[in-house]
């Protein structure tokens, strides 16, 4: 099965916006494998506009110059990525990456180039063209690079097909297709056309659709086509952002399973906005990141690291670490809050194998706050708060202001 757990990996974006190159990624990747790899976390995915040569900032640059091969298929900028000198692609890059234990991942806009279209490329392996697929009234409002396609006809499917295969001979592992998860109605069959691609482009993929928020009544279809799908627009480390994923978490959190994971975006942790004229530093507190980590392993959100890695402090390393607090994602199901108001909210996760339950607790509040979790009809033999590492008597905690406590629970 693609996907049985909650993918955990780390993404380019928060980082590095649209500027991201192959010493970078490569960095970090270094890091994974040497600090993170051992915890679970394994993907490494080179987001938008990697195909993009004069790429320096977080910015688009609209309507420029795309590197792309006769068939209308985008390629990495040689520039920005030099070992895709030569026609290789990712494909040397992806190599180096599994041979650290690591899966790599890409970024891709629904659609195909617009200069594939202009300029009448055929699409591989078909006897249609570029033209023929794309729809140029089907295009990104904030990305202009491609045009949708007409979903109807047989030269999209081709045209998704040819791509997945390219993706499939570079080793690519994970791929997170933009412009598409909130887009339903009209976006609805192009999501089943890019499904059908990675399905049988002979390479297990991991397909993860945005941006958010996807819209709540299309779960059935999203999990049937889609791996994991964002339900949220771009979270950045702002509170309002994470408080308000707490009505999201619990209106999504029962779609969570083996297969296919509602997804609450990146972790905004560590070093952010490298390519921004001011660098910067997560702006979360501490407690804040505790909340942030709490709620995305109670409700089994995918993890996805936002920050350069490499510049890793002590405590963001520490909160990526969390042994008990990472086993949630994998070792849980059904979780649910029991209760959520303006000043708390309280979450409860049963163990698979029987043994016990998770518990969290969450001050919402901007003061301190007890907050407990109700009695159990069951006698509880161990309690563990999973941050502190400390035995605790009772499900209860006196929080700071938008801090959390999460404790492991086991049966007589």
């Amino acid at each position: 099965m693609i996907a049985k757990n909650p993918p955990m990996g780390w993404n380019s974006w928060d980082c590095f916006g649209a500027a991201v190159d192959e010493a970078t990624v490569r960095r970090n990747a270094e890091y994974m494998a040497s600090y993170l790899k051992e915890y679970g976390w394994e993907y490494i995915v080179v987001d938008i506009e990697w195909y993009q040569p004069t790429a320096t900032t977080h910015m688009y640059e609209p309507f420029s110059t795309l590197v792309m091969d006769e068939y209308g298929r985008l390629l990495p900028a040689e520039n920005r990525f030099p070992s895709a000198a030569g026609g290789k692609g990712f494909k040397p890059l992806a190599d180096d990456l599994h041979a650290m234990g690591l899966k790599f991942g890409i970024h891709i806009m629904r659609g195909l180039p617009r200069m594939a279209a202009h300029r009448h490329l055929p699409i591989k392996d078909s006897e249609y063209f570029c033209h023929e697929a794309a729809n140029p009234n089907s295009v990104c409002a904030w990305n202009p690079d491609m045009y949708g396609l007409k979903a109807d006809l047989p030269a999209a499917q081709a045209y998704y097909d040819s791509i997945f295969r390219l993706y499939a001979e570079w080793g690519v592992d994970f791929v997170k297709c933009d412009d598409i998860a909130r887009e339903y109605p009209h976006c609805q069959r192009e999501i089943e056309l890019i499904s059908q691609a990675a399905a049988r482009c002979g390479r297990d993929i991991v397909l993860s659709l945005s941006p958010g928020p996807a819209p709540l009544e299309r779960a059935e279809h999203l999990k049937k086509y889609a791996n994991m799908w964002r339900i949220t627009d771009d979270f950045w480390d702002e509170w309002r952002l994470l408080k308000g994923m707490f009505e999201r978490a619990e209106k999504w959190c029962i779609h969570a399973a083996p297969g296919h994971w509602p997804d609450a975006d990146m972790l905004p942790v560590g070093a952010l906005r490298q390519c921004y004229p001011e660098k910067g530093w997560t702006k979360f507190t501490k407690a804040e990141q505790r909340t942030m980590m709490s709620l995305w392993c109670m409700m089994r959100s995918p993890l996805m690291i936002g920050g350069d890695m490499p510049q890793n402090d002590e405590f963001t390393l520490g909160l990526l670490t969390n042994k008990e607090l990472l086993a949630i994602e994998k070792e849980s199901w059904c979780a649910h809050p029991l209760r959520t108001t303006e000043e708390e909210s309280v979450w409860i996760a049963p163990r698979k194998d029987g043994t016990g339950y998770y518990a969290a607790v969450f001050n919402l509040s901007d003061r301190k706050r007890r907050i407990a979790v109700p009695a159990p009809e069951r006698k509880p033999a161990r309690i563990m708060e999973i941050w502190s590492g400390k035995e605790a008597r009772a499900l209860s905690a006196a929080l700071p202001p938008h801090d959390a406590a999460v404790w492991r629970v086991w049966y007589e």
